[in-house]
């Protein structure tokens, strides 16, 4: 019987999506859509993509139909977007034209278009500009950003000592350092590294983003309609940043209570101000919901996606010690041992620079972008897009991009040097993508790859378990986000 049942309830749904899907031709009608493969009624052009590596999946395609493509996953029509050249042209020429956020439905169910980075339209307008204010001008308590992150780094560095030289997995250490950072930001505190609720907010955050690049979500992204109702892995996904969820909103009322509102000690405070503010606009965007989400969308993606690019850096100078013994020189010649590593630094050291911009190149941490969405019907390279159509700017063919690299698929810091050793950047450099919905976190960024990796190259020097020949650096996942293979380290006091 439960068997039966259960088939009857997937024809149900087999047939409530071949009814919805016998209209989506018609949606092409209003002009002509860049080229692709043939979709198949419901199925779209699953058979021409393997969700075991959807990337590599859509860099074929772009092999057959350009650097501008449409593909259907599943009913969703997505246009594609291959190349600095392609992506240049959408994101900043026509900024405003592909200024939507597309619905990630393995991601943004999490958000329910509350919050910054999965709204659109004025509520998006509103809660960016508030955001983005509040992160540059931030100023709460005695100490600034680079304080913060530069006492975080001191407490990472007595870590790595802890391990008093012998081999350790640098993944949740690095993850507890850089979601610390993040704390003392939009809570006004630290935690201790053991801290039980501390660790089980980090391990959620890492979990999802793991599952998140897993096959089944991306199922889920191509096939939500139906997948939404059936039994499987993608139901547990969601259920993984509820604590957290919960943990902020906890936080956020009690915060309230003391709220002070000529002194606001951290981001939840200066959003419970504005929230105080508007209270009498009825049409105001600042209530708790999307306190909640927007705090949430900066803990967990400034946490894990920094902590897995100097995780990936780590292990790429246990591959090629000569680029970690240039480092070293640099920071002894600019820095010596005797000071914390601070910004000012940076333009001093163009070898680290160098390669610290390399390791976000190499690792392409976000190698499809996160998803956007046409605005209006879009005049594009002769083409016509039609309003709310996805876009995924490829920023992983952007940084591999061999008109702008010289070795794209090679680990090299000459990439961003000059024939005389000085820092040059480069305009293919968009790891934190571009135009409108550039990451409101990438200055916090580059201050912490830089400051928490001079510290740590400043005290320690790196040595693997196993010979560097051996060492693997191709990714263990390549889905929504790039993950590195897990991996031991030692780290050699100086």
């Amino acid at each position: 019987m439960e068997l039966l049942s259960g088939t009857l309830f997937l024809l149900l749904c087999v047939c409530g999506v071949l009814f919805l899907g016998l209209g989506w031709k018609s949606k092409d009608s209003k002009g002509r859509l860049p080229p692709g493969p043939t979709p198949l009624p419901i199925l779209g052009n699953f058979l021409q993509l393997d969700p075991n590596n959807m990337i590599k999946s859509l860099e074929k395609l772009r092999e057959a139909y350009g650097s501008v493509f449409t593909v259907y996953l599943g009913l969703q029509r997505v246009v594609v977007l291959c190349g600095y050249k392609a992506v240049k042209e959408a994101l900043v020429d026509q900024a405003e034209d592909f200024s939507g956020r597309g619905q990630l439905p393995s991601f943004s169910k999490d958000f329910n278009e509350h919050g910054v980075v999965f709204s659109n339209g004025d509520r998006w307008r509103q809660l960016r500009r508030f955001s983005l204010t509040t992160l540059r001008n931030f100023g709460m308590g005695k100490r600034s950003i680079e304080e913060r992150i530069q006492e975080e780094a001191q407490c990472l560095a007595e870590e790595f000592h802890k391990t008093q030289g012998t081999p350790f997995d640098p993944t949740f250490i690095l993850s507890r350092a850089v979601s610390n950072i993040i704390c003392s930001i939009v809570f006004g505190n630290r935690f201790q590294y053991d801290d039980e609720k501390f660790l089980t907010l980090n391990n959620l955050i890492t979990e999802r983003f793991r599952v998140g690049s897993l096959p089944p979500s991306q199922l889920y992204d191509m096939f939500s309609g139906v997948m939404q109702y059936l039994p499987g892995p993608q139901h547990e996904a969601f259920k993984q940043l509820l604590g957290l969820e919960k943990f902020i909103t906890r936080k956020a009322k009690a915060q309230e209570e003391t709220l002070d509102p000529n002194a606001p000690r951290d981001f939840i405070d200066c959003f419970l101000v504005k929230m105080q503010q508007e209270k009498e606009n009825t049409n105001t965007e600042f209530f708790l919901k999307n306190l909640v989400m927007t705090t949430l969308t900066i803990f967990f993606a400034g946490t894990e996606s920094i902590s897995t690019t100097l995780r990936y850096g780590f292990l790429l100078l246990l591959k090629y010690p000569e680029v970690e013994e240039k480092v070293h020189k640099e920071i002894e010649r600019v820095i010596g041992s005797s000071r914390t590593p601070n910004m000012d630094d940076r333009p001093l050291m163009p070898y680290t620079d160098a390669v610290i911009h390399e390791i976000q190149r190499f690792t392409n941490m976000f190698p499809s972008g996160v998803a956007r969405c046409v605005t209006r019907d879009t005049q594009f390279r002769g083409y016509t897009i039609p309003k709310g159509t996805e876009v995924f700017p490829m920023l992983g063919s952007v940084l591999r991009d061999a008109q702008h690299f010289a070795r794209p698929d090679v680990f090299d810091p000459q990439h961003f040097l000059d024939e005389k050793g000085q820092f040059k950047k480069n305009e293919a450099f968009m790891p934190f993508s571009v135009g409108k919905r550039y990451c409101l976190g990438e200055q916090l960024a580059r201050k912490e790859l830089f400051l928490i990796f001079t510290s740590i190259l400043q005290n320690f020097r790196f040595k693997s378990p196993i010979p560097s020949e051996q060492i693997d650096i191709s990714p263990m996942l390549v889905g929504f986000v790039t993950i590195p293979r897990s991996y031991d380290m030692c780290a050699i006091p100086l």
